[in-house]
Parts: structure tokens; sequence; C-alpha cells
């Protein structure tokens, strides 16, 4: 086998690999974030925050596992093709290398693409992921500031209507008093 199409399969898996790695741990540390951000501002609603988080978390991992299988097949058909350029070079190396050298620059580049296009899908989609997750935490915090607020106007509300309920007694109870004097 020809040692530059060697180098670069190598050079081709090393980059996939390292690739599909770098996305789904940024979106990881991300989400972790996000989910001690949450529990720091509701303490209370750690257990479902972890729940939530374990399973995007998941959720992430089979995405880029997904993405790093693609990835790999890709190299596998990207091998295939050089193995196959590889053995029409040593048939047509009789009428020259530049055509057969375009050719292969021409698969490296279209796998550089795939590759290229693999990780934005997978970005996108732990982008997405990470929206998503902000928005379910933002609306919990919303829900719950909401019922804070209902408790506390009811409170208000209880005690005032207490307070207008003893000052009628008391005056029943003065004009009472009147009446029997």
């Amino acid at each position: 086998m020809n040692p530059l199409i060697s180098a670069a399969s190598v050079i081709a898996a090393g980059l996939a690999v390292g690739l599909a790695s770098i996305g789904p741990g940024v979106g990881q540390g991300t989400a972790a974030g996000q989910a001690v951000e949450g529990i720091a501002r509701q303490p209370e609603a750690e257990g479902k925050i972890r729940d939530n988080r374990k399973q995007r978390i998941l959720s992430a991992i089979r995405n880029s596992e997904e993405l790093r299988g693609g990835a790999i097949e890709q190299l596998e058909k990207a091998r295939a093709r050089l193995r196959k350029v590889e053995t029409e070079a040593d048939e047509f190396r009789v009428n020259g290398y530049s055509e057969i050298e375009r050719e292969k620059s021409n698969l490296i580049n279209a796998a550089y693409e795939t590759l290229e296009q693999l990780e934005s899908y997978k970005n996108e989609t732990i982008h997405f992921e990470q929206q998503r997750a902000i928005n379910q935490v933002r609306q919990r915090v919303f829900e719950q500031a909401l019922q804070g607020a209902l408790g506390t106007l009811n409170s208000c509300l209880n005690s005032e209507l207490h307070l207008r309920t003893i000052s009628a007694n008391i005056g029943m109870l003065g004009a009472m008093k009147e009446i029997t004097d």
C-alpha cells in the first residue's frame, strides 16, 4: 500500500474520532453547568434537574455514538475507495499519475466535507438540546415563582378577610353592649 494513502487514512481516522468526541464533551460540560445553576437557584428541584440532566447526557452520548459510527462508516467507504484507486493506479501507471492524483484528492476532499457536515449536524443537535434544556429549566423556575406569588397573594387576602370579620364582630358586640346598657 502506498505510504501516502496509509498516512492519509490514519490522519482522517484520527480527525474523525477526535472531532466526534469534542462536541459531546463541550455539550455535556455546558449541560452540567446549566444544571448546577438551576440547582443553585432552586435547591428543591435538584432531583428533577439531575434526572433531566442524566437523560440529556445519555441522549448526547447516544447521538455522539451514532455520529461516530457514521463517521467510521464514511471512513471505511473512503478507505475502500482509496484501495480501489490504488489498484487502478497500478493498472494505469503507464498512463501517468496526474488523473489518479486528482481522483485521490477529490476523494480525500469528499471525506473531509462529509466529516465537516457530520460535525455541523452534531453541533446543531447539541445546541438544540442545550436550548431545550435551558427552556425547560426556565419554565420550571417561572412556574415555581408563580406558585409562590399565588400563595403569598392568597395569604394576604386571607389575612385581610380575617381582619374585616374581627372588625365586624367587634362592631356587633359594641352595638349589643349599647343596647343592653
